[in-house]
């Protein structure tokens, strides 16, 4: 924050010339998004302003650890809240939970903004807070059909086999009208095609045991890392993230992401399946005055990490066409070839924070990431990146016709809303106080492929004329007798005062006249009814078991 606003490093005859802008009146800028359409962000030798109607072209903010990535973002996320736009960011560190709080007019903000030429005024954003594990914010869920058998591939590490499978029993579950809403009824589905494999491998090719148990072990693994908190119902609404407060604010919302990134692919997989599910569900709107909603990915790189072809380029395919949608995407992480070119190539905003230069390889990431801006023959962008101080960015926005502006050297300007954590309590207050309070909170266990399943192994299992959990006279028959015996109960009921003593009188003419007895006695009352052998040897089968006791 020593650093002079504005300072530029020349190339190398005058590296050394700083060239400074001096500080504009505060009343000469009109720094409300709402009323200006533009997001000043910082200042070099002029404003650098994030104009709203290129905020779908998507963004890259990038920068080692500890160089202002999360201030800079809160400045955007700031911005694009007081434009009337909802705002989406997934909090890794907890950090940007400050937002929701007023900010506080520290000496070193308020000497920030002066020098800038702006006035420091303390902020505070409508949030909602969203934890995929219900903890720290309200839960999201998604059921398996919606998250479909590409990502959920990819979540369980399959091989193209395993994935051939699991598409398998997604395709019969949708021919048989079987719903597959969580976990559970996924497994019962692989199962069913397991027993049935014979007869699907003549439509859908071969099925192996083996193969089904490794899907159903890589299920086990993903429920035991809490997988099974965000696979079920109620289903999340993506329109509830674009909400505004009653001043006309974008509510911002904050996924509370710090036990989540402990599993990368469960994050990334959740993170694609939002954006699928905006491109999927929202109509075309084209070029706007401004986004209908903006999307921050901290630790974005975890999306790519490992990701098959296919997956590649559905994230890229996403990324280029949401934009029609109205929805802005902007990548946080640590180096610009954490992303691939191919969606490297539609983030039309950047700022790049410093980036450290120790090693060859390092030195090789700082020249690729010097490479991917619009030069600036006053700069040398790639000694400079080395050299930026905390809170100071390479930026470059799009500007006029779309064409993005020359690489400067920026100080960003400080946030309005506290820059920080928030406390448990205030957290607390702000879920107590959210609108969608209830909506969210109780899981819903509805009938589906599960149930379903269950329900067809019964009514097999039933004899011919006969509904499952219904008997003939023999079930009645049987029933009858355990009542009075006590063998049909619960495991676990005591028996009553009259079994009791039924028993005991039946022991007792066990011991002192045998079996034989009984079994005539039961034979004759009824063995006429149920008539000839067949009938006899039935009683004798469920009698026996009992007077043996």
């Amino acid at each position: 924050m020593a650093k002079t606003p504005g300072k530029t490093t020349r190339k190398k005859t005058d590296a050394a010339a700083p060239v400074a802008a001096p500080a504009a009146p505060a009343a000469a800028l009109n720094d409300d998004p709402a009323t200006s359409g533009e997001i000043v962000v910082g200042k070099s030798g002029k404003y650098e302003k994030l104009e709203l109607r290129f905020g779908n072209r998507h963004g890259l903010v990038t920068g080692a650890t500890g160089t202002g990535k999360t201030v800079t973002l809160q400045v955007m996320a700031e911005g694009f809240a007081k434009a009337g736009v909802p705002v989406f960011a997934a909090d890794i560190k907890g950090d940007l939970s400050g937002i929701s709080a007023a900010g506080e007019a520290k000496d070193a903000f308020v000497k920030r903004a002066q020098d800038m030429g702006l006035t420091y005024q303390p902020d505070q954003f409508t949030t909602v807070f969203w934890d995929l594990f219900g903890e720290e914010g309200h839960p999201i869920r998604a059921t398996i059909s919606e998250v479909g058998p590409l990502l959920l591939a990819r979540l369980l590490q399959l091989n193209d086999t395993q994935e051939g499978v699991l598409n398998i029993a997604f395709r019969v579950a949708d021919e048989q009208g079987l719903a597959l809403l969580d976990l559970k009824d996924l497994r019962a589905m692989l199962g069913f095609i397991a027993d049935n494999a014979a007869d699907l491998q003549k439509t859908y090719g071969n099925v192996s045991p083996a193969t089904v148990g490794t899907i159903q072990r890589q299920l086990l693994v993903l429920e035991n890392q809490g997988a099974k908190n965000f696979f079920s119902e109620p289903a999340f609404d993506i329109n509830d993230f674009m909400r505004k407060d009653r001043d006309g604010r974008g509510i911002v919302n904050i996924l509370a992401a710090d036990k989540l990134i402990n599993n990368p692919r469960l994050y990334a997989t959740f993170l694609l399946w939002m954006l699928s599910e905006l491109f999927e569900k929202l109509p075309e709107a084209g070029d706007l005055d401004k986004p209908k909603l903006v999307f921050f990915f901290d630790e974005a790189h975890l999306l790519f990490n490992d990701a098959p072809k296919p997956l590649l380029e559905k994230i890229e395919q996403v990324v280029r066409l949401i934009r029609s949608k109205a929805v802005g995407v902007y990548f946080v992480t640590q180096n610009p070839l954490d992303v691939p070119d191919t969606v490297l190539a539609q983030l039309g905003n950047r700022v790049q924070h410093a980036l450290r230069a120790f090693t060859p390889r390092d030195q090789k990431a700082v020249k690729a990431a010097a490479d991917t801006f619009r030069p600036n023959k006053d700069l040398d962008t790639a000694q400079v990146i080395t050299e930026l101080g905390k809170g100071e960015a390479l930026v470059s926005f799009l500007e006029g016709n779309g064409v993005p502006s020359m690489v400067e050297r920026t100080m960003i300007r400080p946030p309005s809303a506290r820059l920080g954590v928030i406390t448990p309590a205030e957290r607390q207050a702000a879920i107590a106080a959210s609108p969608f309070k209830g909506k969210y909170d109780t899981a819903v266990d509805s009938e589906s492929a599960y149930e379903m399943l269950q329900k067809r192994t019964q009514q097999t299992a039933a004899p011919p004329g006969e509904a499952a959990g219904e008997g003939g006279f023999l079930s009645k028959v049987g029933g009858a007798l355990g009542s009075i015996f006590g063998t049909s109960r619960p495991r676990g009921e005591r028996l009553s005062t009259g079994q009791l003593v039924t028993r005991e009188i039946t022991r007792s003419i066990t011991t002192r006249v045998g079996g034989k007895i009984a079994a005539d006695v039961a034979s004759s009352v009824l063995g006429k009814s149920l008539g000839g052998t067949v009938g006899r040897a039935i009683v004798r089968g469920a009698l026996g078991g009992i007077l043996r006791r």
